[in-house]
């Protein structure tokens, strides 16, 4: 009797393992899948952000303001050339190309007396092979010549009227940027609206100068 109780309990304690059925293996499916995104998640969300790049700052392609050009040049050639009158030349143009503007030399023209390199003054006048009126010992270009010739106010340097008596740099300087603002003198009084030119200077120039 005792033995037949304990074979008993020995069958009642022996789990017989059961096979997996269809349902049981969609459940452990679902569970991995499940582990598997949130190991997925865990993963990523310790990563440190990644940091954008700024964007290069845009470099303006526009150039400079150009500066104005600077005004052409007006002279009055006049004498011995094939076409005499007024040219309009390009800036720093000198005598030579006005005498070339105005159709070049025509005949025997004596050009010795005039400087040929020398850069032209707005407003000046050039005399090719012929003298200033009233003024035989002055050289074609309105330099200074021997013997006492007068300026022409209206086609001497900067550096011809600095040899004046009582014109300095300062003041044949304000002399050129009045012909260049009023085209050329007509008399030689207005040389009294140039700044730093007064009676007494006026009184100098006078019988030195001409138009």
């Amino acid at each position: 009797m005792l033995e037949g109780e304990r074979k008993s309990l020995d069958e009642e304690s022996v789990v017989v393992a059961k096979p997996l059925t269809n349902r049981h293996l969609r459940v452990v499916g679902s569970f991995l899948a499940a582990a598997a995104i949130l190991t997925t998640w865990w993963i990523l969300s310790g990563r440190p952000e990644k940091i954008e790049a700024a964007p290069p700052l845009a470099v303006s392609s526009s150039a400079p303001a150009s500066t104005p050009p600077q005004a052409e040049v007006v002279v009055d050639v006049v004498g011995k050339v094939k076409d005499p009158g007024i040219v309009t030349l390009p800036p720093g143009s000198r005598v030579i190309d006005a005498i070339k503007a105005a159709g070049g030399i025509e005949g025997k023209a004596d050009t010795t007396a005039l400087n040929m390199a020398r850069v032209l003054s707005d407003g000046e006048q050039i005399l090719v092979g012929i003298e200033p009126v009233g003024s035989a010992g002055a050289s074609a270009d309105g330099a200074p010549g021997v013997g006492g010739a007068k300026v022409n106010l209206n086609s001497a340097t900067e550096e011809q009227l600095d040899e004046l008596p009582g014109v300095g740099p300062v003041t044949a300087g304000a002399i050129i940027a009045w012909r260049g603002e009023h085209g050329r003198f007509s008399r030689i009084e207005e040389l009294m609206e140039v700044k730093g030119i007064g009676p007494a200077t006026m009184a100098e120039l006078e019988p030195l100068v001409m138009i």
